[in-house]
């Protein structure tokens, strides 16, 4: 089951006066992107530095990953 609210004061207060009991687990998922922007930076501005550094590789690098970490070293 759904229930919706919203956070006040820091506690979720939900709407038309949902009850659940005590101990009960929930999952809070937000809905609102402006208060995920709230949580700091995308990934991709995170790794925004290091995108497209990596130079010399082959052009199949991408869907290579492990045949060109792994297959290149064993013995």
């Amino acid at each position: 089951m759904t229930y919706r609210g919203k956070v006040k004061g820091g506690i979720v207060v939900l709407e038309d006066n949902a009850k659940l009991p005590d101990g009960a687990s929930v999952r809070v998922d937000l809905l609102d992107e402006q208060a995920s922007d709230e949580n700091g930076p995308s990934l991709f501005e995170r790794l925004k530095p290091v995108i497209g550094k990596a130079k010399g590789l082959p052009p199949d690098a991408a869907s290579n990953v492990d045949r060109d970490l792994y297959e290149r070293t064993r013995p």
